[in-house]
């Protein structure tokens, strides 16, 4: 073969000089996918919560410096946050690598191939830099169980400016529109008075009772919440020991519902049911947000339809039957991404139905040969959903 015969990408990818931008796309994820997936199934096997992301932001810090993108470690000042930047375009493209685990479950909720795609994304996309008059940044975004990262990156100024926000999440099935629930996190604490429960159990003021009495509260209002609601949450401290009464009693609390506006008045409600249990039981009461409420989905048709298109392409399908595809409810703060960039957040499947994300079995399905394909077909349609979108 002639030398003209080939050329070279910025990533040492040979590819003809007819190459088309799918070919060259998938000429950079496939020579990427070893190194892709050793570092989904590195994240894998050290789960890390959220806030608490060091191994992972280094990792990902380290994979994307090697290849030639400026790191900003530590970006706006949270130490398990980063941006990598490829290029200095005028159009800019946002990647979103989660990584954060579940306390108890580990990878559950798949943000190590999240993180693994996203980075192959990136990585395909940089190839088009120059000549696409490109910026290439991904963000490593902590704390998306519960913790909102993405909601305190943008407080200090993160992803404004960009043209499209790009993510996938793997779940069972595939499915392609993020329909996500408004959520907010709550932390409930009720404060009594110890005492010894068969000695002086007058002198006491039962804290647990205060939790029960809240818990059945809540279990009757659910019979009056509107559809589409959701109020949930565990008791994560119920008392020292049996023969004192509890003089403290914790838990988390989530509720959900389709926008923040009707968040806002169901909040009210269930509020209410916790300040029955203080009453009922003269306890103290504090409720505490974890962090501010996620958002409602704003989804980009046209970089869906884009998405949908280069997916099918890829072999994969978005026919499962609506009852397999009901991740695309769960709740993320990449809703409150979406409220002021463009932004898609499709699914993708690691064909693993009835196993379902935050089970032990779902993390289990999130190292292999599903969840390798899943990096594969995941990163080439991201990279070609933003090259067409902004073509």
């Amino acid at each position: 073969m002639g030398a003209e015969a080939v050329r070279t990408t910025a990533g040492g990818v040979a590819a003809g000089p007819s190459a088309t931008p799918r070919e060259r796309v998938l000429a950079t994820v496939d020579q990427e996918q070893a190194e892709l997936v050793a570092y989904s199934e590195r994240l894998h096997a050290h789960p890390e919560l959220g806030w608490q992301e060091h191994r992972a932001a280094e990792w990902t810090a380290q994979l994307l410096e090697q290849r030639g993108f400026r790191i900003e470690r530590s970006y706006l000042g949270f130490p398990t946050a980063l941006r990598a930047v490829f290029g200095t375009g005028s159009r800019r493209i946002g990647l979103m690598a989660e990584y954060d685990a579940l306390p108890g479950l580990g990878h559950a909720c798949g943000h190590n191939i999240i993180a693994a795609i996203s980075c192959g994304a990136a990585l395909a996309l940089a190839r088009f830099a120059d000549e696409r008059d490109l910026t290439v940044e991904l963000y490593g975004t902590p704390a998306e169980e519960g913790g909102g990262g993405k909601i305190e990156l943008l407080k200090r100024g993160a992803f404004t400016g960009l043209d499209l926000a790009l993510m996938a999440h793997p779940s069972p099935v595939d499915a392609a529109e993020a329909r996500p629930y408004a959520v907010s996190h709550s932390h409930v604490e009720f404060r009594g008075k110890a005492a010894h429960a068969a000695a002086y159990p007058e002198q006491g003021v039962n804290a647990n009772d205060a939790f029960v009495v809240a818990q059945v509260a809540l279990g009757l209002l659910r019979q009056q919440l509107p559809a589409g609601t959701r109020v949930h949450g565990i008791q994560t401290r119920g008392g020292e020991a049996p023969n004192a009464i509890p003089e403290r009693t914790e838990g988390r609390w989530y509720v959900r519902a389709e926008t923040l506006a009707e968040l806002e008045g169901l909040e009210k409600r269930v509020y209410r049911c916790f300040e029955a249990g203080a009453l009922a039981s003269g306890c103290e009461l504090e409720i505490q947000p974890e962090s501010e409420p996620y958002s409602e989905f704003r989804t980009d048709l046209r970089a869906l339809e884009l998405y949908v298109r280069h997916a099918e392409s890829l072999g994969r399908s978005f026919d499962a039957p609506p009852e397999q595809a009901t991740m695309n409810r769960a709740s993320t703060d990449m809703g409150n991404v979406s409220q002021i960039v463009p932004a898609i957040h499709p699914y993708i499947g690691l064909d693993c139905y009835p196993a379902a994300n935050h089970q032990p079995e779902f993390a289990a399905h999130c190292v292999g040969e599903a969840a390798n394909r899943a990096i594969h077909d995941g990163a080439a349609a991201l990279a070609l959903t933003a090259l067409d979108y902004l073509a």
